[in-house]
């Protein structure tokens, strides 16, 4: 069957570019993604293995970190026994009973200079116990008193100056009032140095083990201040040596420190004006 139109009127080729319409058009491109969710895409956090094994250590670390802050932070007196506890607490109660009763001494003698002339019994009095007190801690005079006997044994020769030196130290800490190592009496400028042998040298005399202080003071705070954790006594014991401590209710220190003129310090002088 034959068409009957004719493609050059118009109404037939219209009609034939009508029966061609059914054809699909072409889909329109489809646009990417704007560039701000390009950016946030990219900078989006990414759960991945490594990062997760990460901030696992992380967490570790930042715990093992206040544990150790905490631990640090509670050692001191709680690692102390009992007794040691209580000792420390008898040692502190005792140097603050003995605080008071100096001061109240000390306010009773500034009271009685303060209402009496130079001449007065009450100065010289003060004049005298002055001297005496600067007599003893210049060594230059015997001293007598409540204290210990410190004897340090050293079979190995480890324990050098260093160790006498940490003693003194903590026996002034301690409250130590007068001391003396073998024939030396110990003065704010005794130095101690090792010497040959192992023999200790103290203000220029040679010294061997075992090592002999008297010391006068309060017996029983410088026994404790001598067996302190990490102290003395456990530090001559590291070095296989031996520390044995002896209180008296009196012992006597009998050296005597050779007063020397200084050769370059010289006293301050008073000012003429009244100024300080």
């Amino acid at each position: 069957m034959t068409d009957a139109r004719d493609p050059d009127r118009p109404e037939d080729l219209e009609a034939a570019t009508a029966g061609t319409s059914d054809a699909p058009e072409p889909a329109t491109q489809r646009q990417g993604p704007s560039p701000w969710r390009r950016v946030y895409l990219m900078a989006r956090p990414r759960v991945t293995r490594a990062n997760a094994f990460a901030l696992l250590l992380a967490a570790l670390l930042g715990f093992a970190i206040a544990t150790q802050v905490r631990q640090t932070q509670s050692q001191g007196l709680e690692d102390l026994r009992q007794d040691e506890l209580v000792r420390i607490l008898d040692d502190v109660t005792q140097n603050g009973a003995r605080l008071d009763d100096e001061i109240t001494e000390l306010q009773s003698t500034k009271d009685g200079l303060a209402n009496s002339d130079a001449s007065s019994p009450e100065a010289i009095a003060a004049a005298q116990e002055r001297a005496d007190t600067l007599g003893i801690l210049a060594g230059t005079k015997r001293a007598t008193g409540p204290g210990i006997r410190l004897r340090i044994s050293d079979s190995g020769g480890q324990v050098g100056a260093p160790a006498l030196l940490d003693a003194v130290q903590e026996l002034r800490d301690a409250g130590a009032e007068a001391m003396q190592i073998g024939t030396v009496r110990v003065v704010a400028s005794t130095w101690f140095r090792d010497a040959d042998g192992g023999a200790i040298e103290v203000d220029g005399t040679r010294l061997t083990a075992p090592y002999e202080l008297i010391v006068i003071g309060d017996p029983q705070t410088m026994s404790s201040a001598m067996e302190i954790p990490g102290g003395v006594s456990e530090s001559v014991r590291s070095k296989g040596g031996k520390v044995e401590i002896t209180e008296f209710a009196s012992i006597n220190v009998e050296a005597l420190h050779t007063d020397s003129s200084p050769r370059y310090a010289r006293p301050v002088p008073e000012p003429t004006d009244g100024s300080k």
